[in-house]
């Protein structure tokens, strides 16, 4: 029978600036009983990663420009935070209705450039994304598997929003050690049918389970994933991006 188990990786303490995110993540690890085995996932949330790569930011420092008043006048915001979401931004995407859509400089379209006040254990100050996931993935890949011998990927997930559907959901930013889609196409249904069309991101439905594990307020950064059967890749999350020439609503 086929299975995939998902298990929380518990009692990592909080994460501050150059914190040695790998020792805090396998001292969790290894808190939970678990060995790892080749082709285990590591998904790991990237806000302790933003942590302690310093992408935390103090709002006092921040001062907002007129376009970033003016926004914030409009929907009544911290202009100071709307300054930092368009320092962050490459293309105002939407705003209406108090919410900023952008796209961010390494291509991910979101709420508010991923900018997240939630988790910062402070009102004045607020959490980037890292500034690049893919090499964040394979740091961590690299020091879990010197530790333990064992071949294994590492998935680095946000909360984002979707267009057309309400609720939030995890997704994969950036990759290490496995492909993050699943190429169908070429093959046949069980009808016997050619598929054209499906290439399953499968590394954003792996990111959507674990997040089950990872509730805001229940400390649980990682989760350990065994039992997915994925394609060794030396690439890169943005694969996922939609390109700008197939993107039809851009």
């Amino acid at each position: 029978m086929r299975s995939i188990t998902l298990t929380a990786i518990e009692g990592i303490p909080m994460v501050n600036a150059g914190d040695d995110l790998v020792r805090l993540l396998a001292d969790g690890i290894d808190r939970s009983e678990l060995r790892p085995q080749d082709r285990d996932i590591l998904v790991v949330c990237q806000k302790i990663i933003s942590k302690a790569e310093g992408r935390v930011v103090n709002l006092g420092d921040i001062e907002p420009s007129e376009f970033a008043k003016n926004l914030a006048k409009r929907w009544e915001k911290d202009p100071r935070a709307v300054e930092l979401v368009l320092r962050q931004t490459s293309r105002i995407v939407r705003n209406d209705r108090g919410v900023i859509i952008v796209e961010t400089g390494p291509g991910w379209v979101c709420a508010n450039a991923g900018v997240d006040e939630s988790n910062s254990l402070s009102d004045d100050r607020a959490i980037l994304l890292p500034v690049d996931p893919d090499a964040s993935a394979a740091r961590i890949r690299a020091g879990l598997m010197k530790r333990y011998g064992a071949d294994m990927a590492v998935l680095v997930t946000d909360t984002f929003g979707r267009p057309w559907r309400d609720g939030l959901t995890e997704i994969c930013l950036g990759i290490a050690g496995m492909n993050p889609i699943l190429d169908l196409r070429g093959t046949t249904d069980l009808g016997g049918r050619e598929l054209h069309h499906t290439v399953v991101a499968v590394a954003d439905e792996l990111a959507a389970a674990a997040g089950l594990l990872m509730e805001k307020a229940a400390g649980v950064p990682a989760v350990l994933v065994r039992g997915y059967t994925y394609q060794p890749f030396d690439g890169s999350a943005k694969v996922l991006i939609r390109p700008a020439e197939a993107d039809l609503f851009r």
